[in-house]
């Protein structure tokens, strides 16, 4: 009898934490509150698959870019999050706030809320950042990584977007060297150049999706330029001095690296990346800008299941 009790109870506890696992992924959205303010989260999809939690870039830049991979919740819950200070979370003004620590901090909570004991981390541009750095601190559940578009080393990525703005038109190039020389970030000349750069290595699909401009819209702009800086190639923020490359051994989990053929994180630098990671692999999507998930989805959604499924079946 006792261990008919005793069986009986540890059923009706397994069945109880499955029910409230199941429950936490429910397809939903709402605001989780944080250090400094409330995110806005969404969940999409409900397979039985290890969840995945996604990072957008910027920093500042919201989710709504990466809508395409909603295609990846066919498997199991995508969790979509807009960082504090932009999109649908609160707004900031308060520059103790706008650091790696304080977002990596805000990741742990949202992590927390959501109950994920073990998840996929994907990183975007900005967002491979912060999942690097929150895997160095909280390593504790992380299943796997994927780092699309990485910038591992901001100054590798100024040195990239260098080599990529001597590709562009001599009047494009000198609107750009003019304007950065004399901090005029708000004159035409350079906001057109700027566009330019973006068009064709930030996302070449033309014209642009609803997603991006949705995106660029709501971007926290106080938190990009606080950051990092006026654009994609000129970061005096505190940023700057953002390296990550001589921590790359320290991943003791499969990561993934993707890159578009025309992507400001290079393609050359990126496989430098993969280089000092164990078991890691390199995607190059053809055709892609930075945003690879806007200009190839269906490439970018098909490398990044196969990953994924791979590590299932482990």
């Amino acid at each position: 009898m006792k261990y008919f009790i005793f069986y009986t109870l540890a059923f009706f506890v397994f069945l109880a934490t499955a029910c409230q696992n199941k429950i936490g992924l429910t397809p939903r959205e709402g605001f989780i509150q944080v250090k400094g303010g409330k995110v806005w989260y969404k969940i999409v999809g409900q397979g039985n698959k290890t969840p995945i939690l996604l990072l957008h870039g910027g920093p500042g830049v919201p989710s709504y870019y990466l809508n395409p991979l909603k295609a990846l919740s066919e498997d199991r819950p995508v969790i979509f999050l807009d960082q504090l200070g932009c999109g649908r979370s609160d707004k900031i003004t308060d520059t103790a706030l706008m650091t790696v620590e304080n977002f990596v901090l805000q990741l742990q909570q949202v992590k927390e809320y959501l109950g994920l004991k073990s998840i996929y981390l994907y990183g975007q541009s900005w967002g491979t950042m912060l999942g690097t750095d929150y895997y160095l601190k909280y390593p504790e559940g992380v299943k796997a990584i994927i780092l699309s578009s990485p910038a591992i080393s901001i100054k590798r990525w100024l040195s990239d977007a260098d080599t990529l703005i001597s590709t562009l038109p001599d009047s494009i190039q000198m609107a750009i060297r003019t304007n950065e020389k004399n901090k005029t970030y708000s004159d035409p000349s350079y906001q057109r150049a700027v566009t330019v750069y973006y068009q064709h290595f930030l996302a070449r699909h033309l014209p642009w999706s609803v997603d991006i401009d949705s995106a660029f819209l709501q971007t926290g702009k106080n938190v990009y330029e606080y950051m990092g800086g006026p654009s994609e190639f000129t970061m005096p923020g505190p940023l700057k001095d953002y390296d990550r490359t001589a921590e790359l051994h320290k991943f003791k989990v499969p990561v993934l690296f993707i890159t578009g053929e025309f992507d400001e994180a290079r393609v050359n630098t990126v496989r430098y990346y993969q280089s000092l990671v164990k078991r890691a692999q390199l995607a190059i999507i053809p055709g892609a800008g930075h945003m690879t998930m806007q200009d190839n989805p269906e490439e970018d959604i098909k490398v990044i299941k196969a990953f994924l499924n791979k590590i299932d079946a482990e």
